[in-house]
């Protein structure tokens, strides 16, 4: 491999208007690939949200103390399960930042075995 090839490998794959911000994990998150894991992201939350407001208002309808600790409890569970499914995401979207950082440093590292090669 050449210089010349490797800065133009470098060049074509690093962008600075793909830098890690939000706009950007969240369109590297809703792509064609992950398609089929933001479906089940998202049942997951809606059944999720559907418990946390069913308990939520059974908790304050309810007279029994024993149903109150019950449909609190499960308030809770759902309330960590919302927020455990968008920490997956949040990783989810992560993911190909990383995957863009990797591959930099293999091309780093390749230019630098072909400067050392050639000395």
């Amino acid at each position: 491999m050449t210089d010349e090839q490797i800065k133009k490998i470098i060049e074509d794959t690093y962008d600075d208007s793909r830098e890690d911000t939000i706009w950007t994990m969240l369109s590297d998150l809703y792509n064609r690939k992950t398609l089929s894991v933001i479906i089940v992201l998202w049942i997951w939350i809606i059944l999720f949200m559907a418990a946390l407001v069913y308990s939520g208002i059974k908790f304050f309808k309810t007279e029994r103390i024993q149903f109150q600790i019950m449909y609190a409890t499960i308030f809770t569970c759902c309330f960590l399960g919302v927020n455990i499914v968008k920490i997956f995401a949040w990783q989810m979207g992560h993911r190909h930042s990383i995957k863009r950082e990797i591959k930099r440093l293999e091309l780093r590292i390749a230019e630098l075995s072909e400067t050392i090669k050639s000395k």
